[in-house]
Order: structure tokens, then sequence, then C-alpha cells
């Protein structure tokens, strides 16, 4: 399941950096808070045990996306598909 940021969202940018998929951005257009490109979100999977965005927000606005259902396994899919291995 990709990962979400909701309105809560404060900008305090410390989310962004923390992606190795660089699926976080700040989007201009809606809010003005960050978003999660779902296309590229794989909770970490492939890099680390759990997601660092959510680890490292300070108001837990980082949530699973019940739109988005993915299992550990198509995590991994889509992981070897961003990185070509």
């Amino acid at each position: 399941m990709a990962l979400k940021i909701t309105t809560d969202c404060i900008n305090c940018d410390i989310c962004e950096p923390e992606c190795p998929n660089d699926a976080i951005s700040y989007d201009q257009k809606g809010q003005k808070t960050y978003v999660i490109n779902p296309d590229l979100c794989t909770e970490c999977v492939g890099f680390y045990d759990e997601p660092t965005c959510d680890k490292v927000c300070p108001i837990d606005c980082i949530i699973k996306d019940p739109e988005r259902v993915e299992s550990p396994d198509e995590l991994m899919t889509k992981y070897k598909t961003i990185w070509n291995k």
C-alpha cells in the first residue's frame, strides 16, 4: 500500500529528503503541503525495514493510502521496476 500525506502536514521539510525513491514532493498547486507519488512509493521496501518518512514525521500525518492497497510482494515488484533490478 502506498503512503499518503494528510492535510495535517506542516511543511516541515523533514520527509522529502528521507525518501529513497524521490516520491515526496511539495504540492504547490493544491494545499501547499507535501504529497507522495503513489507510483513511486514502495514504503521503503527494498531499502529499509519501515518507511523512513513516517518515522521522521513530527506530527504523524503520513498514513497508508486506502485507495492504493499493495502487498509486500507488489511493493517489491514496484521497487524492482523503479530501480531496473
